[in-house]
């Protein structure tokens, strides 16, 4: 078990991890392909777009609306169908929409009252204005992809964030869904890791299966805002 006491700040993935973007994903994706002729499954749109999304991510930075664009474009070209470029952008705008997990806010507001709360995102400026509102607590940073020019796994992204707001390592505990984007890169640099594992026999998921090793694992935000909490009240 965690020693909760340890950690001033906890640090969140987004999209995923506090805002159900596969929902949203396939809310987007689904009706598109449907108008194209592509009646696919949910768990064959979601590893089609694992494999897009950090495929559209390598290279240069480009902004996380481009890489959605691609990531359309791209199921395009898998299913052999054309797209305009209001449909390829359509994605991006979709975020707009997404929500949180029903759990989301509620613990927010109860960790709120212990820590310094971060996000960590592989995201846009005016793409996480989009949701922050929905998220209800103000945050004491918010680091995004836009900012540093750089996508997670990437370890440019943590370390800005201790940078930029002098957090010790060893005081910072990162939450998150995606192995691949944040525990493994987090773990590597001695950040302690939450495993927020939603999939819960789901048989797909939108990022790639890896091989991690998280300090805890919950299945969602609510048990964490629970277990730091019993922490507090044994301390």
């Amino acid at each position: 078990m965690l020693d909760f006491s340890r950690f001033e700040w906890l640090s969140f993935d987004c999209y995923g991890t506090l805002i159900d973007w596969e929902t949203g994903l396939l809310g987007y994706l689904r009706p598109l392909l449907e108008s194209k002729g592509h009646a696919l499954s949910d768990a064959k749109m979601l590893n089609l777009y694992s494999e897009f999304e950090p495929r559209a991510q390598g290279g240069p930075y480009r902004s996380y609306r481009e890489v959605l664009a691609q990531v359309v474009r791209d199921f395009a070209r898998e299913l052999r169908f054309s797209v305009s470029a209001v449909e390829a952008n359509g994605l991006a705008e979709s975020i707009r929409n997404w929500q949180p997990f029903a759990d989301t806010v509620p613990a927010l507001r109860r960790l709120q009252s212990r820590y310094k709360l971060a996000v960590l995102s592989n995201i846009d400026e005016d793409l996480f204005a989009y949701t922050a509102p929905k998220l209800a607590v103000g945050f004491d940073a918010v680091v995004t992809a836009q900012q540093v020019h750089s996508y997670k796994p990437s370890f440019n992204n943590f370390e800005a964030l201790l940078r930029r707001f002098k957090i010790p390592r060893e005081r910072l505990l990162h939450v998150a869904e995606s192995l691949y984007h944040d525990v493994v890169p987090a773990h590597a640099l001695e950040i302690a890791t939450v495993w927020v594992n939603r999939r819960q026999g789901k048989e797909a998921a939108a990022t790639k299966l890896v091989e991690a090793h998280p300090d805890l694992e919950v299945p969602d935000i609510g048990k964490l805002a629970d277990l730091a909490a019993l922490d507090d009240a044994r301390g």
